[in-house]
């Protein structure tokens, strides 16, 4: 499948391993309340980057296809991970299909700093991915980029715990070398992080700035949304579906925890690791309250 039906293409699809891409899901409502929702938290196989590139770009392009049988006419890839790993991958397979995808968000922290010193938070297949690498070398010039994985954090963000004493330690430990070495600018390239920004403002003080990217990712969707027919300005009653592969109750109570608007939760389930398919749904799709 490669395009979605101009009949039915009518949402802005996203998909996370997790619940991190709900801080783009913020963004996004923030900016365009009028655009409908599609949001794939693959829970099953939380975090993504701890996997091989291999195995999250075939979970990247099934849920791909899942969203465009959904009725998504833009694909969100909110996952910093999966935007590593597969982005260029599903845009040579989905050639007529609109991508945005994450990175990490060097340039402005490039242009921001003052002491030539950025520090870069992310998962090991963030660092590790082609797209890190070209945004390294497109963007941080002179600035020296120290970059520090978080073991853990995502797992800890997934629960809810976003202030205890064992998320701190994660933070503290990949913080206090950078903080030692002078960083003035912190960047945040996993969607999961920016659900700690407080812990991590309290950490690093007040003379170091914390880049979260949601909102860049949310300008570039609208920009990519205006000058094509499938928009919904007019649109009224708009529903917005959530869908997990992992414990829908487990999911709510992660919605609840996150502060994060609530909707029709549905659960997914894996057929042999490449095909999605709607299993149960928890209640009927929520009105958009905006």
């Amino acid at each position: 499948m490669n395009h979605p039906n101009s009949q039915l293409a009518h949402s802005i699809g996203m998909f996370d391993s997790g619940v991190g891409g709900l801080s783009v899901l913020r963004a996004i409502r923030a900016l365009m309340p009028e655009e409908p929702i599609l949001y794939l938290a693959d829970q099953e196989n939380v975090p993504y980057g701890s996997r091989s590139l291999e195995q999250v770009r075939k979970f990247s392009v099934a849920i791909t296809n899942f969203l465009i049988a959904q009725g998504a006419k833009l694909i969100i890839v909110a996952c910093n991970t999966a935007s590593a790993a597969a982005l260029n991958h599903l845009r040579a397979i989905f050639p007529k299909m609109l991508f945005v995808g994450m990175e990490p968000a060097v340039k402005p922290a490039a242009g921001h700093t003052q002491s030539g010193l950025v520090g870069v938070l992310a998962t090991p297949a963030t660092f590790q991915g082609e797209l890190y690498a070209s945004v390294i070398e497109r963007y941080s010039g002179d600035v020296e980029v120290l970059q520090h994985t978080c073991p853990g954090l995502v797992d800890q963000i997934e629960k809810g715990n976003l202030v205890g004493d064992q998320t701190r330690k994660i933070l503290e430990d990949a913080l206090g070398p950078m903080l030692d070495r002078g960083i003035d600018t912190v960047v945040l390239g996993c969607t999961h992080y920016p659900f700690v920004i407080p812990l991590i403002e309290e950490i690093v003080g007040d003379s170091v700035r914390v880049i979260d990217p949601a909102w860049a990712v949310a300008k570039q969707t609208k920009r990519l949304l205006e000058p094509i027919e499938v928009t919904n300005l007019k649109r009224k009653n708009i529903s917005h579906r959530y869908f997990t592969s992992g414990d829908i109750k487990s999911f709510k109570s992660s919605l609840k925890k996150l502060r994060v608007w609530n909707a029709s939760i549905e659960k997914i389930v894996w057929e042999s690791k490449s095909q999605l398919k709607i299993e149960s749904r928890e209640n009927k799709p929520v009105k958009n309250q905006s």
